[in-house]
């Protein structure tokens, strides 16, 4: 009994011990702390601060390090003490010690010998150049302050003795505060450079209104007045014209005139529909010579409306009066004063596009109406016979080939009513119409863009004791600019002229104009313009042939005023007698715009 519970006991101490370590790691399993990654801050994002702690750390054990290492070397560097034995004479003297700066613990030397035991000791591994570098200023700096302060502490009081310890004890804090600066240097962050200091010498940047801008296409173009809803370019023309013939006619002679044209453009600046209105009038007054006084002008307007998407209406309204010309057909001899021809017309149209075909129907009236003649004598004659209504139909159908090029044909049907029904010479002069056209529309953007056509128009009067006037027809409207700044116009109409002459049914006018217009500075513009028109009588064998060219110049002082000039030559030639004339002109005014 007594062997046994000594093993007992010895195993009752060993379980207590295992559980007490059991319980001790348990507890220090259960203690609250932070990972290692977690202490470094390597486990998610990494704060800016974070990484200049780590450098600052990483600076300051550098140099604590470089410090350890030069008291190191300064301690091996110091000679070593000789030793000095209790007892004298128990070693001998070595005259040399003193002199000697070897220890018993160097390694050995190194020998040439290469059959010697101990081979050469390795060299020293040198310090890095940025380590070197960065020692060697913080010792330089220190020292700087060191001399700095001593200086001071010297000429303040170089002998007091408390004085220098204090200066001293500063020397080793400055040193000391040196070596914390260089090593708690904050390190530069990536966008330091763009928070640099601007250079105070630097150029100043222009602002945007300073910029250069983009210049005008036309920079003497009129800016127009806005007006509502419309701006409205006005221009007023004032000048002399020295002419050979006063009228144009066979019996014209020299005058000088004074002229006065005035002009006008009103467009809409409407978001989705369009509209504009044009007009002009032209006065002529003679100052000397030949006698001349008229005025004729014209106004017009047109209204688009997009009613839907493959849908459009057009509708215009215009009124024109113009005085007979002394070149007429119809013109009276022997007045003092031309009978004055007003004109009243219009028309609506609706567009229509489906798939690639082009459908335009339009509706116009033109109505004609005509005041007296006054005749020499001081009497007037009535010529109210020849007032008359046109009315008209014309169906368009297009095919489009590609956006530049549309094809088409046209119908034309129409009746024109006269308001007395018999004329002064027992005549019925109402007629209808007839006519067929096949075309072909343009559109290539700035370079090339209008229409042309050729057709057949009839129109047979309700006498039948009047042949019908008939032939084929021409028409144009085509621009071309073969470069930026010059345009070439080609127009060509084909008109219907009616008369109340006795056994005359009318005559086919043909008229053709080529004009060209270039810019040849900006604010120097040169035109030109060609004209042949052709008479065709109708029931009687006669023609005529107006030949007619002009040139013309206009320089604009600025963008509201300039002088304008231009030249004209006009011919008629005639198989019937008295009709012959020639007029040469040459004007010369001044162009005012808004």
């Amino acid at each position: 009994m007594s062997g046994v519970q000594p093993e007992k006991l010895r195993g009752r101490r060993g379980k207590a011990v295992c559980a007490l370590l059991l319980a001790t790691s348990i507890l220090a399993l259960l203690r609250a702390a932070q990972l290692h990654a977690q202490e470094t801050e390597l486990r998610g994002e990494v704060s800016e601060s974070a990484i200049l702690s780590d450098q600052q750390r990483k600076a300051r054990s550098l140099v604590l390090a470089q410090q350890a290492a030069a008291n190191a070397a300064a301690q091996d560097n110091a000679p070593a003490r000789t030793y000095l034995p209790a007892s004298a004479g128990a070693v001998p003297d070595d005259t040399d010690a003193a002199n000697s700066s070897t220890s018993v613990f160097d390694p050995p030397q190194a020998s040439d010998d290469a059959s010697a035991d101990t081979p050469a000791p390795p060299k020293p591994r040198r310090t890095s150049t940025a380590r070197q570098n960065a020692a060697d200023k913080a010792k330089d700096k220190a020292a700087d302050k060191s001399k700095k302060k001593k200086s001071t502490t010297a000429a303040t009081d170089p002998t007091t003795t408390s004085t220098t310890a204090a200066t001293a004890t500063t020397d080793d804090t400055d040193s000391t505060a040196a070596d914390q600066e260089a090593a708690n240097r904050r390190a530069l962050t990536i966008d330091s450079v763009d928070r640099q200091k601007l250079d105070a010498g630097a150029e100043r940047t222009a602002a945007i209104e300073g910029q250069n801008k983009k210049p005008e296409d036309d920079p003497f173009a009129a800016t127009g007045v806005k007006w509502g809803t419309f701006v409205i370019r006005p221009t007023i023309e004032q000048g002399l014209t020295a002419t050979t013939n006063g009228d144009s006619s066979s019996a014209g002679t020299s005058a000088l005139l004074s002229e006065t044209a005035l002009r006008f453009t009103a467009a809409s600046d409407w978001r989705e529909n369009s509209a504009t209105i044009d007009g002009y009038g032209i006065f002529r007054e003679t100052v000397s010579g030949y006698p001349v006084h008229d005025a004729q002008g014209r106004i017009e307007g047109q209204l688009n409306v997009d009613l839907d998407k493959e849908l459009r209406a057009i509708a215009k309204l215009g009124y024109e009066a113009v005085p007979e010309s002394a070149s007429s057909p119809d013109a009276i001899a022997g007045v003092s004063t031309q009978p004055l021809r007003q004109t009243i017309d219009g028309s609506i149209g609706v567009e229509k596009a489906i798939g690639k075909m082009r459908y335009t129907l339009t509706g116009a009236v033109s109505h004609d109406f005509y005041g007296d003649a006054k005749l020499s004598d001081g009497t007037s004659l009535s010529q109210k016979d020849q007032d008359n209504t046109l009315y008209t139909a014309t169906l368009r159908t297009g095919y489009e080939i590609s956006p530049a090029l549309t094809p088409f044909t046209e119908i034309e049907v129409g009746r024109r009513a006269y308001d007395q029904r018999i004329d002064n010479e027992g005549f019925e002069r109402s007629s209808t119409r007839l006519g067929a056209r096949a075309g072909l529309q343009l559109d290539m953007g700035e370079k090339l863009s209008g229409e042309f056509s050729a057709g057949w128009l009839r129109e047979a009067i309700d006498d039948k004791s009047l042949e019908a006037i008939s032939g084929a027809t021409v028409n144009a409207d085509l621009k071309w600019s073969p470069q930026r700044g010059t345009t070439i116009g080609l127009t060509g109409k084909t008109t219907v002229e009616t008369t109340t002459t006795s056994g005359e049914s009318g005559d086919i006018l043909y008229s053709g104009r080529l004009t060209a217009e270039r810019l040849i500075r900006a604010n120097l513009t040169a035109n030109a313009a060609l004209g042949l028109d052709w008479r065709d009588y109708v029931g009687i064998d006669g023609h005529d042939r107006i030949l007619s060219a002009e040139a013309g110049l206009t320089w604009w002082l600025n963008r509201y005023a300039g002088l304008t000039t231009r030249v004209r030559t006009e011919k008629l030639t005639s198989n019937l007698p008295g009709r012959d004339y020639t007029a040469n002109s040459i004007y010369l005014g001044v162009k005012v715009q808004r």
